[in-house]
């Protein structure tokens, strides 16, 4: 009861005691009012960890409706007894969450009923490497990141908002796995729609313990006394999970079209998954028993429900597909301006795409997609013909073989 999470993430993972994006959120608090205040909001995946911290961030700005769609129904439940139990947020009168998914038949009604959005914002995505294990998860990934996205554009092109925005990930510069290379080609894809309506994105690192990612897995775990498994050489830039949400109000309030966000991070401040893990144990009282395989520290577990003060972990180097040995927010190639804010990197400029080449990736993959015998490599081939600087990373192995 007395673990504060927030605090442990700015001591421990962020190294700070407060938002990295305070002073540009406060130098722009009269455009962000200008921007929101008064419009209408719909949030697409707002129950998960990122989309919610966004409708934090744009709650403080007045907006006059909400409208929040995630196919998580118990995820929406808890959004909003959180926004209800938060002192200081406004939530407005016209507040409604959707259990639906934004590709169904359902999804295209309300929207077409409502007649659009000024602002839309989506975070419906595949964001685990994990993703990629066969073709089966690859194609939900891709259906999900693009193939469905597409269709929420044409959608948006009827209805065109003030604003769109989409998350990115910095595993779209130089991407080495598919949901990087997905997310690269998501990228392009709302891109071309910026003749029609403003569209801006931003990519960012690790949100710290978010929901799915490994040091949320870390709680769970001791939840449940059971080891704690991690990658010992995989150094990696956190934000707060509040910072996550405010980098997404910024990118899509203030951001130009075709501009993507990206916060000013030094290589000082990268972390580790072992060292997140040794100090959160210590928080709670505990001293790090190493072992040297997972079924050793699976049969060390049982000594914690004696009583034990020592944790079992079994830390070891990355050997699983599509991991990046290090991060990156832009390329070589890329404009990129540093001086518009503080705390935020903006890459600028970007080209509208191919349309005709866009179009003829998307048709490449639906119909590979319809052949039964389509497998994880020719999709790699598919991609990497659209992205010459997709280097796909495989080595046969998968995290869901691991703790």
């Amino acid at each position: 009861m007395g673990f504060d999470l927030e605090r442990f993430i700015g001591k421990n993972v962020t190294l700070r005691d407060k938002s990295m994006f305070l002073s540009d959120i406060e130098a722009n608090r009269e455009r962000l009012i200008e921007k929101i205040k008064g419009k209408s909001v719909l949030v697409i995946g707002g129950a998960g960890s990122i989309g919610s911290s966004y409708i934090r961030a744009v709650l403080g700005f007045g907006p006059s409706e909400l409208v929040v769609v995630d196919v998580n129904e118990n995820g929406l439940a808890e959004l909003t007894r959180d926004l209800r139990g938060r002192m200081g947020i406004n939530v407005p009168e016209k507040y409604v969450t959707y259990p639906m998914d934004f590709s169904s038949r359902v999804f295209e009604k309300m929207f077409r009923k409502h007649g659009g959005f000024d602002i839309v914002a989506n975070f419906s995505a595949h964001k685990h490497v994990r993703s990629e294990k066969d073709i089966f998860s690859v194609e939900a990934l891709l259906s999900n990141n693009v193939l469905k996205a597409k269709g929420l554009l044409d959608l948006l092109a009827e209805y065109p908002p003030e604003e769109y925005f989409c998350v990115s990930t910095d595993k779209a510069a130089n991407p080495v796995n598919i949901m990087g290379a997905s997310k690269r080609i998501m990228e392009d894809l709302i891109f071309s729609y910026s003749d029609v309506f403003p569209v801006k994105t931003a990519r960012f690192a690790n949100v710290a313990f978010s929901n799915g990612s490994l040091p949320d897995g870390f709680l769970r775990r001791i939840e449940k006394l059971q080891p704690i498994g991690a990658p010992m050489d995989v150094r990696r830039y956190f934000v707060s999970p509040e910072e996550s949400g405010q980098i997404c109000m910024m990118s899509c309030m203030l951001g130009e079209n075709r501009e993507i966000f990206f916060p000013k991070l030094q290589e000082e401040q990268m972390m580790t998954f072992d060292e997140i893990a040794r100090r959160l144990l210590g928080e709670m009282g505990y001293k790090v028993k190493e072992c040297a395989s997972d079924a050793e520290a699976v049969g060390a577990a049982s000594l914690l429900k004696k009583g034990g003060h020592e944790y079992p972990v079994h830390f070891s180097v990355s050997d699983t597909s599509g991991e990046k040995a290090y991060e990156e927010f832009f390329t070589e190639s890329e404009s990129v301006d540093m001086d518009r804010f503080s705390s935020l990197g903006i890459v600028k400029e970007k080209p509208v795409p191919d349309k005709e080449r866009l179009g003829r990736l998307l048709e490449s993959l639906a119909d590979a997609f319809e052949d039964d015998d389509v497998n994880k490599e020719m999709i790699v081939r598919i991609i990497s013909e659209y992205l010459p600087e997709f280097s796909h990373i495989e080595t046969g192995k998968g995290l869901d073989g691991k703790l």
